[in-house]
């Protein structure tokens, strides 16, 4: 095994997936959770100042909003990251880490009982927020300073944070139409062009999910609508299709077009110095993605051909389709 292949292989045991967002989309994401950070800190000091709320200065903010605030700037569209999960998760975990702590005595006992109840809470009431887990655990092991709260934990500074980080997430998300938040707002705000089925010609490749991916320029966390809206985006990419490339080249890069385990990237690395009319030339190539990958083979031009569906090129990490005849 070359040490390119054990790289691919540690890379995929790993979860390590090509990002296809863009560097505005990167930039829009670190910045939102920096603003929404900074205003539920600011307004929570503020209105401590002003003796609004009292409760230990130590607590007006808990750490779980930070993994909150990155649900929702960075995958606003994210079944995780919507109101619901958001509102739900962190007040139902922070109930049950307050019962925990006030009703078992067992420390090590509170702490598990609390997290694995949360996450069951969250399950029954369709609210999963990864961040409610560590509210739970907060409640039954924050101290002396979280302990004195009792139950007005789950007003301040639970529900405060949150409110705070809902209006923040709403406002900034609004200006940008591809990742308006809630996701369903952005949903209404736009109308899906679907062709009809009778007159779909092509069936969906790797390379189309990939176009469509990028297309929508934002996290892949995604919730039954979002799905949908993503395979009619890739039926639409797959209606773009030339079937078989009139001629290979040597150097470009060509699909089958298939998915999954069967999808395979191959590139022309030599051929033959032209092509005979009976088409018996050869070609060598050597597989650069998918089925197969970093193998080299040998075949006639011809059966190349017929294996070939479309030219790619890889694009932001992702082989998308390339127009018959395009320039390098």
């Amino acid at each position: 095994m070359s040490l390119r292949t054990l790289a691919g292989e540690v890379w995929a045991y790993l979860g390590v997936e090509r990002n296809t967002t863009s560097h505005r989309e990167k930039l829009l994401s670190a910045l939102g959770a920096a603003l929404g950070i900074a205003v539920v800190f600011w307004t929570t000091c503020q209105a401590l100042n002003a003796g609004l709320i009292d409760i230990p200065s130590s607590y007006f903010i808990i750490a779980s909003m930070g993994a909150s605030a990155v649900l929702l700037f960075a995958v606003p569209h994210g079944a995780l990251s919507q109101p619901w999960a958001l509102l739900g998760g962190h007040l139902v975990s922070a109930l049950i880490g307050v019962m925990c702590h006030r009703w078992i005595s067992h420390g090590l006992l509170a702490a598990s009982v609390a997290v694995g109840a949360a996450v069951g809470a969250m399950y029954y009431l369709r609210c999963i927020h990864p961040p409610g887990g560590a509210t739970a655990l907060t409640a039954v092991t924050g101290g002396d300073a979280v302990y004195r709260l009792g139950f007005d934990f789950l007003l301040v500074p639970i529900l405060v944070n949150v409110v705070l980080l809902l209006v923040v997430a709403l406002l900034f998300n609004a200006p940008f139409h591809w990742r308006r938040y809630p996701v369903h707002l952005g949903r209404r705000a736009r109308a899906l062009l679907a062709p009809d089925p009778d007159t779909r010609q092509y069936e969906i490749t790797q390379e189309d999910f990939a176009a469509a991916i990028q297309e929508q320029d934002s996290y892949v966390d995604l919730t039954t609508e979002g799905l949908t809206e993503l395979l009619e985006m890739a039926k639409r990419h797959a209606e773009r299709n030339v079937m078989h490339p009139q001629a290979v080249v040597a150097g470009r890069c060509y699909s089958n077009g298939k998915l999954g385990r069967l999808w395979s990237v191959r590139q022309i690395v030599d051929e033959a110095a032209g092509e005979t009319a009976s088409g018996s030339d050869q070609v060598i190539y050597k597989v650069v993605a998918g089925d197969g990958a970093y193998a080299t083979g040998i075949c006639l031009r011809s059966e190349f051909r017929r294996w070939a569906r479309f030219e790619v090129a890889l694009q932001n990490g992702h082989w998308v389709k390339r127009a018959e005849g395009t320039a390098d």
